[in-house]
């Protein structure tokens, strides 16, 4: 058991960051890309002294186009693939790329992005071999052989028997397909080698994309954070290819699901549905899953947060087919014996724990014990009398909001959908403008001033809170169905002004690299 662990990943000095997913990063096709756009992206937090950017899962959407219910928890969203490169490469022309440059650049409509970029990829998949050279066919070469047997291959053949499938979760697949029979897995991969061939090199191509974007951050000291689900989704390729690891019965449906209890937050609890790890089954095997998880975690990003940290410790068992989460138990987690897999095996934790809500002595002792840190959102904390910016703890993420929070902006003013009452929001008017000494008219920075002023080592706010947004840029509703995930960024909002007063403000906090 660890005692007094640390996490070399993350800074040991104050630093200060941005979240910006990728999605939401200006650019003429459709939807933030791992491209030019995120390069000057890199460019501009230099310049600002961020020297942390955060963003959200990038793994493969689909229900919702949420990036917590992935396709995959190893394979790169084929959406985030920049098209620009693909054309510099000669995997695709400027005309054929047209119609991404007719979709609107101030939100992401799925709906119409991704059939056309699923065109696309294909296209640029199919002349690869082509046009690549001996060095790019040799990394290709490479990949296959790091990932193939992993994850790939299984990921192809999920794609192409959903695709078959018209979409469908893979319980509702034809028999053979839910049980995985060897025979009928093995006519399907040598009747649609094509097929599958297209989809390796689309993931290829997003990863070889990620490394240069990874390489180019390190170059510029720049901190990249990424975004881990503690759940999988049953409609997922992970599912589908080890269900042995999950609580899932004959013909793959979950038998118990995740969630959290009633509280002050939600009288019926949150049922989120996703089926639970059989956590005897991960033991039996050294929790090699998770594992390969974070391993593959570690190659794209330098630190990951996990959400719902405190599922490890312990975590509510919802029987499936209940309505509510008010019916469930709390069931042991594997508590210290996945953290002690892990760091024997890859050594250094880069983790950071999301720690909110209704939090136990036990899940605080269990962090603890790793080093891993904590988080403090502040929106949650100012109408707390309680809580004290001075006493805000170093081992933390501090942060303004996060992207289930409206801006501070709506926050602070209340939007339509807030479900606060008029008092309520007085209330927390109050609290914050004594908290940060500040004025409704600047609110954001100040509330960022306050995160950057404590003692936590890493202190990080929304984009929106750092362009002044209200609610309609706001990320996401949590219980809201639709219209999630959409905001962009403009290129035109980043300007000159607001990257000098960033830097001003970090300069005072003293958290730049040169503070």
């Amino acid at each position: 058991m660890a005692t007094n662990g640390s996490n070399h990943s993350f800074p040991e000095r104050r630093c200060a960051g941005v979240c910006l997913h990728i999605t939401s990063l200006p650019g003429p096709y459709g939807i933030g890309e791992i491209g030019r756009h995120a390069f000057r992206f890199i460019d501009q937090l230099r310049a600002t002294g961020l020297s942390v950017w955060q963003f959200l899962p990038t793994g493969p959407t689909a229900y919702g186009d949420s990036p917590y219910q992935p396709l995959s928890t190893l394979a790169g969203n084929e959406m985030l693939i920049d098209i620009a490169d693909l054309i510099d490469r000669g995997l695709l022309t400027a005309s054929e790329a047209m119609g991404l440059t007719d979709l609107p650049r101030d939100a992401t409509d799925y709906g119409a992005l991704i059939p056309i970029k699923d065109r696309l990829l294909k296209i640029a998949a199919g002349r690869f071999s082509a046009v690549a050279d001996r060095q790019q066919m040799s990394d290709f070469e490479a990949f296959l052989d790091a990932n193939d047997r992993k994850w790939l291959h299984d990921y192809a053949l999920f794609r192409i028997l959903k695709t078959r499938h018209g979409e469908r979760p893979w319980p509702d697949w034809d028999k053979d397909y839910v049980r995985r029979n060897k025979a009928s897995l093995e006519r399907l991969a040598a009747s649609q080698d094509d097929a599958i061939a297209v989809i390796k090199t689309v993931q290829y191509l997003f990863h070889d994309q990620w490394r240069r974007l990874k390489n180019y951050a390190h170059a510029n000291g720049i901190t990249l954070f990424g975004d881990m689900p503690i759940y999988i989704a049953l409609d997922s390729a992970d599912a589908w290819a080890d269900r042995d690891m999950l609580q899932l019965n004959g013909s793959g449906r979950a038998e118990y699901v995740a969630g959290v209890p009633p509280d002050y937050f939600s009288e019926d609890g949150q049922l989120w549905g996703n089926p639970l790890y059989d956590w005897a089954a991960h033991a039996r095997d050294g929790y090699r899953w998770w594992i390969d998880r974070l391993r593959a975690s570690a190659d794209l990003v330098d630190i990951v947060r996990i959400d719902h940290f405190r599922g490890f410790e312990s975590y509510w068992s919802i029987p499936a087919g209940a309505k509510t989460a008010r019916i469930g138990t709390w069931e042991p987690g594997p508590r210290d014996a996945i953290f002690d897999a892990m760091r024997d095996a890859l050594g250094n934790l880069p983790i950071v724990a999301e720690d909110l809500g209704v939090i136990t002595p036990e899940v605080d002792a269990l962090r603890d014990r790793y080093g891993i840190p904590g988080m403090i959102v502040l929106q949650f904390d100012v109408c707390d009398e309680d809580f004290d910016l001075a006493k805000v703890a170093s081992n933390v993420v501090c942060y303004t909001g996060t992207h289930d929070n409206d801006t501070t902006i709506g926050w602070f003013n209340g939007s339509p959908e807030d479900i606060r009452t008029k008092d309520e929001i007085a209330t927390t008017q109050k609290a914050v403008l004594e908290l940060t000494g500040g004025t409704p008219e600047t609110i954001n920075f100040d509330l960022i001033r306050a995160a950057f002023s404590t003692e936590a080592r890493m202190a990080i706010a929304p984009m929106q809170d750092f362009l002044g947004l209200g609610s309609e840029s706001r990320m996401n509703t949590p219980g809201k169905p639709a219209n999630n995930w959409r905001w962009r960024m403009r290129d035109e909002q980043l300007t000159d002004d607001v990257q000098d007063r960033v830097a001003s403000m970090v300069r005072a906090a003293e958290r730049g690299k040169d503070s």
